[in-house]
């Protein structure tokens, strides 16, 4: 289970590394001074390319316009996350925790920065952080039986990324979690009835009682007539 974790925490690090690498700090003075919001600078031609935006929103910049509440309800979410991961570690480290801990590793990655970056930075308080956006991916147009598909139009960040694989993750996994969690109930349920048979049986063979044996506390027909089998004298 600590690998689990571990790798939720190896996102976190990644995402908030990148995260600082293009919005800038300053530390112990040390500083770095970053991407200008709306600056593009390409990576691979138009395909992907860096563009620094801000959003109060989720993943991909989609926004609920309550950025309190959003930062509540990604701080219910993380911790239901933990609470399912550690709720089946008797099952082990299966494909379908590590698609929860992936998930787990975006949902933190973004929450630092709606809770802490206001504060840090200086525009705001707690949970008036804006995450930081910074990838865009420009996919060419796709025409599908005379369906277009427009270029993807979202600016989006590890974490976000780290939260799409997650899920995409658990919906290819999760019907093959269920079954082994149903195989493993219906062979506990099995044996519970193997060991409750066997238990009835023991139990008959120890109130059955002894064959031919006198009830207790009462004598034999020979012990109680000590002249069984002897002719008795006639009377005068």
């Amino acid at each position: 289970m600590r690998k689990l974790f571990l790798l939720s925490g190896a996102i976190v690090l990644l995402d908030q590394i990148t995260k600082l690498a293009v919005k800038g700090f300053n530390v112990a003075g040390f500083e770095h001074e970053g991407m200008q919001i709306g600056q593009r600078i390409p990576l691979l031609g138009d395909l992907l390319r860096l563009n620094y935006v801000e959003n109060a929103g989720m993943a991909f910049g989609l926004s609920l316009g309550v950025p309190f509440l959003l930062g509540i309800f990604s701080i219910g979410a993380a911790i239901f996350l933990v609470y399912l991961i550690r709720r089946d570690q008797q099952y082990g480290m299966t494909s379908f925790h590590i698609a929860l801990a992936v998930i787990l590793g975006g949902a933190i990655g973004n929450l630092i920065d709606r809770v802490f970056y206001a504060a840090l930075y200086g525009y705001g308080s707690l949970f008036e952080g804006k995450v930081v956006d910074f990838l865009d991916l420009d996919l060419p147009d796709v025409t599908i039986f005379g369906t277009t598909i427009t270029r993807f139009g979202y600016i989006f960040n590890i974490a976000d990324t780290a939260v799409t694989v997650g899920i995409v993750m658990l919906l290819v996994t999760y019907p093959k979690y269920q079954k082994m969690i149903e195989a493993r109930e219906r062979a506990k349920l099995e044996v519970g009835d193997v060991s409750t048979e066997e238990d009835g049986d023991l139990h008959d063979d120890r109130s059955d009682p002894i064959p031919n044996s006198p009830p207790l506390g009462e004598s034999s027909d020979l012990n109680a007539d000590p002249d069984h089998g002897r002719e008795r004298p006639g009377s005068l």
